[in-house]
């Protein structure tokens, strides 16, 4: 009688913890495995997140890691009429100011034509220049400051980009169409950023900020603000039929999309793209017209 008693008296059963464990084993069977398909897969890790079992920045890694492996060269290359460019039949001195202005590390160098690349410029190699006396700027050879371009077809697969990129240690690739002609070009960068997202910068505001002030009264806006919560902060009176954010309403005054550091001017406000990629805006920075200017007097 007494056994049977102990037997009826069972330590409870710890649900939460069996349920993760349950959770855990088919995790480990798809992984161990192969889920029926790729969207299995997915629903089975996002059940881990909403579970807590898996935390949300991993998720969304191991989402862009799938991606990814779906995803080709022509889907996040810099289009060609967007490249910024070096000319070698320019001088140093002539195309140095957008080398600056643009921010970029890397630079496509060309023979008077985008289809004609002869090599990679890195901005600290064009650094160097700056510090020659006359005498060896007259002797200076930017082509001995060239890297080999790495051409690959608009049809490549962003995890095998990723992987050549890695092992040949380059950071950047000019890529083709089924033609030979350039059609646009590819960083390192842009392929980690579908995997781990946009990589952060010094105009990064919290994901719950939609509009924040900076210094010399100009903002940082984010581009999926409304037009109406837009107007409202800011007094203006923007409309458009078609049109419901502000980053789709400097995409329509642009006529097409617009890469970092391209400005627009609506009414009198000055639009700058802080942030972008091949098929949409992010970020953008405000300011009332003519106080730019304003400011550069200043100093």
């Amino acid at each position: 009688m007494s056994n049977q008693n102990q037997e009826k008296s069972e330590a409870p059963v710890d649900v939460a913890s069996a349920s993760s464990r349950s959770l855990l084993d088919r995790i480990s069977q798809a992984l161990l495995g192969e889920p029926a398909t790729r969207e299995e897969l997915i629903e089975i890790l996002r059940a881990s997140a909403d579970r807590a079992v898996l935390d949300r920045d991993s998720l969304d890694m191991i989402e862009g890691v799938l991606q990814v492996s779906e995803m080709k060269v022509r889907d996040i290359m810099v289009p060609r009429s967007q490249m910024d460019v070096v000319d070698q039949n320019n001088t140093p001195e002539q195309y140095l100011p957008m080398v600056i202005e643009s921010g970029h590390s890397r630079f496509p160098m060309i023979d008077g034509d985008k289809d004609k690349v002869v090599g990679i410029l890195l901005a600290k190699d064009l650094l160097r220049y700056l510090f020659l006396d006359k005498k060896k700027r007259a002797r200076f050879n930017i082509h001995d400051m060239l890297r080999p371009a790495v051409i690959v077809p608009e049809s490549k697969r962003l995890n095998i980009l990723l992987r050549e990129f890695r092992t040949s240690r380059n950071h950047m690739a000019i890529v083709v169409n089924e033609y030979g002609g350039v059609a646009g070009m590819v960083t390192i960068e842009d392929v980690l950023e579908q995997i781990v997202g946009e990589i952060s910068d010094e105009y990064d505001i919290d994901d719950d900020v939609m509009i924040m002030p900076r210094e010399g009264g100009e903002f940082v806006v984010k581009a999926l603000v409304s037009l109406a919560d837009f107007n409202a902060r800011f007094n203006t009176q923007y409309a458009h039929d078609d049109i419901e954010t502000v980053g789709g309403l400097v995409m329509n005054r642009l006529g097409h999309v617009p890469r970092r550091g391209e400005k627009v001017d609506i009414e009198n406000l000055r639009f700058e793209v802080l942030r972008a990629d091949s098929r949409r805006v992010y970020l953008l920075k405000v300011n009332p017209v003519g106080q730019e200017t304003q400011q550069s007097k200043k100093k």
